[in-house]
């Protein structure tokens, strides 16, 4: 039996969810070979139906939140397309990030051969806005790339919009991919956390979503702890840890 998804809010109006790393949201044809999505999982294990507001790419963890009818769908959809919605995540980074900053650099959008075939070609690039903050750096004693040395920071990113892969393109833009990152990161320094403390994912997580309630209109603040793998990365390094 497969283990519940872990819930960290629950009304009659709707549900939130900590999302595992390697989770599809929902179907896909881009991992048709997946037979495990959130969306299935969470509706077996309320016993209703449950209708997805936004999405986590695969690799990625943490708040994801899905309405429990369709009038309260469409008024969380309408939250996210007007950036009501404040979004946070933590991520692992390679090299000394700037303290902090932002990233003003609009992203052409990423379409499927499967599932985006009827989609346009020539699509301009849409705005894409992140804020980020360094939280911590280290420097480890291994030679990974070119250097004796290699350097890694723990950052805080608060993306403006929600552009597919947003924060994952724009921290490379920036020139400090995630680790983990098999699309937009760097082979070697994923393999070195792979082989040297055991990490076998994107060091990318949603940690905290607020939010008006869709009914009361009273601040909702959602919050996701980190999985047992980015915790016992953190704790190795004296790093932070997100508050809960």
């Amino acid at each position: 039996m497969a283990e519940p998804l872990a819930i960290i809010y629950r009304d009659q109006y709707l549900v939130a969810i900590n999302k595992p790393s390697g989770l599809l949201v929902h179907r896909s044809m881009i991992d048709r070979h997946e037979t495990r999505f959130a969306l299935q999982l969470l509706r077996d294990q309320l016993g209703q139906h449950v209708y997805p507001i936004h999405r986590l790419d695969k690799p990625t963890s943490g708040v994801l939140i899905f309405a429990l009818s369709a009038d309260i769908a469409r008024q969380l959809s309408r939250y996210f397309h007007d950036k009501v919605v404040s979004k946070t995540y933590w991520a692992v980074v390679r090299g000394y990030t700037p303290e902090a900053g932002t990233i003003d650099h609009p992203l052409k959008e990423k379409l499927d051969k499967i599932s985006d075939k009827k989609s346009r070609l020539d699509k301009p690039a849409q705005e894409a806005i992140s804020h980020y903050q360094r939280l911590a750096t280290i420097e480890l004693p291994y030679c990974v790339d070119r250097y004796p040395q290699s350097r890694y920071s723990l950052v805080q990113v608060k993306p403006e919009t929600g552009r597919k892969h947003q924060i994952r393109r724009h921290l490379k833009h920036l020139g400090h991919p995630i680790i983990g990152d098999a699309k937009h990161g760097k082979g070697i320094h994923n393999r070195f956390f792979q082989q040297q403390f055991n990490c076998h994912r994107l060091l990318l997580a949603c940690t905290e979503m607020c939010l008006p309630h869709p009914v009361s209109q009273q601040p909702l603040r959602l919050q996701a702890g980190l999985d047992a793998s980015m915790t016992a990365l953190l704790q190795r390094f004296n790093w932070p840890q997100p508050a809960q």
